[in-house]
């Protein structure tokens, strides 16, 4: 029979002085509060980082292969796949699909307003799932694989700035010598959430782009491509850049968009601090009831003493009613914690300004191995934190204890 457990639930189940059940209480609620924070923040964050990282995947690619040149311009170098390249996409495993693209800048105009803007042209192989809930009006494009498609996607802020909707007719004009006019009718308005990209692209047939520049039909402005792991983009790319050929280079979305990269990583940051506050908070109050309790129970501690009790013994007493404190505070904090994380998965109940956030609710998406990690650590912590204040049992004799009232 466990004598320390025995005893520490008898003290569990006994009635309490009303301070220390106050204590109690207050550690209870910061162990429960400070779980639930941390399990909201990591889902917060990790779902925060996955919405913007999958946005900007899916509308450019996790890789880009492109020209291998030193020009920084919106418009792409022509390239044509050698023999050693197209063998390289279709034996790499980790690609899941390739697709082509090539970029025009141009002027847009309608109701006497203008807009610069970059025609992404896009072929019969593009996969258009990714704007699947991103349309606001209209369709994609229906592409077509002998004929030129005249039509366009704009995104809501240039249709809102250019004042047009979608089936409107807009004329885009492409400066180059000798400079050229296209009338395109409007499919569809998208919206990326993602105001450097909206601001930007318009999305159109890619043969509009070859006939533009006399490009054959082999010629692209390069090549996206789908990856099976995102977390192997960058070795991916580095392999592929080795591998593909001396004229072709090949850049992952890290490198493509470094501002926005180092932006979601600094949210990591956030996550770490609020992770060690919350600790601290629930630490400190654990430690408080533990010395309450302590001082509440110095004539037993005393008696037992007396009966022959070692300063280990009694310290394990503690122990186990603190574990039962911070395991009865977890359980809720988790009840908490998760239990918000669904309801704003299920129902987005927090909105944001998607102009300054990207996005127009507060994303979620629960890491469970995170959460079994932030309940052992928090298990782990606060029974450390609680070694130091136990130690006080050792200062308290039996001639004083049992004096003590």
């Amino acid at each position: 029979m466990n004598t320390e457990l025995f005893i520490a639930k008898r003290i569990s189940s006994s009635s309490q002085r009303t301070f220390s059940k106050v204590i109690v209480r207050i550690a209870i609620t910061g162990i429960a509060l400070g779980l639930a924070v941390m399990i909201a923040s990591f889902a917060i964050v990790t779902g925060f980082k996955a919405e913007i990282r999958d946005k900007i995947i899916g509308f450019s690619g996790a890789i880009q292969l492109v020209k291998y040149d030193l020009s920084t311009s919106l418009e792409n170098t022509p390239i044509k796949l050698n023999a050693q390249a197209e063998h390289l996409l279709k034996t790499t495993a980790e690609i899941t699909h390739v697709q082509a693209f090539a970029t025009k800048t141009g002027i847009i105009s309608a109701n006497e307003d203008i807009e610069g803007v970059v025609l992404k042209g896009v072929d019969m192989d593009f996969d258009w799932s990714f704007y699947a809930d991103k349309m606001v009006s209209g369709s994609t494009l229906k592409l077509n694989k002998d004929s030129v498609t005249n039509e366009i996607m704009l995104s809501k802020f240039t249709a809102d700035r250019l004042k047009v909707k979608a089936g409107d007719v807009v004329l885009m004009y492409f400066i180059q010598e000798p400079m050229r006019r296209r009338k395109f009718k409007i499919a569809g308005i998208f919206d990326l959430g993602i105001e450097e990209l909206n601001k930007l692209y318009v999305i159109g047939d890619i043969k509009v782009v070859q006939r533009l520049n006399d490009w054959s039909k082999q010629e692209v402005g390069g090549y996206e491509l789908a990856v099976s792991d995102y977390k192997k983009i960058d070795t991916l790319s580095k392999e592929i850049f080795n591998k593909a050929g001396e004229d072709l280079a090949a850049y992952s979305a890290r490198e493509r968009f470094p501002a926005i990269f180092e932006w979601l990583a600094l949210l990591d940051v956030n996550a770490i601090v609020i992770l060690v506050l919350m600790l601290l908070v629930a630490g400190i109050n654990m430690i408080s009831a533990l010395l309450i309790l302590i001082l509440e129970r110095t004539n037993m501690i005393g008696l037992l003493k007396a009966l022959g009790f070692t300063n280990l013994n009694i310290r394990k007493i503690f122990l186990y009613k603190a574990s039962y404190l911070i395991l009865r505070g977890m359980f809720i904090g988790n009840v908490i914690g998760i239990g918000f994380c669904l309801v704003q998965e299920k129902f987005k109940f927090i909105s944001l300004d998607q102009q300054s956030y990207y996005m127009k609710f507060v994303p979620i998406e629960i890491n469970w191995l995170t959460v079994l990690i932030l309940n052992v650590g928090t298990l782990l912590i606060s029974m450390l934190m609680l070694l130091i204040p136990s130690m006080l049992v050792t200062r308290i004799t039996p001639v004083k204890a049992l004096r003590f009232k």
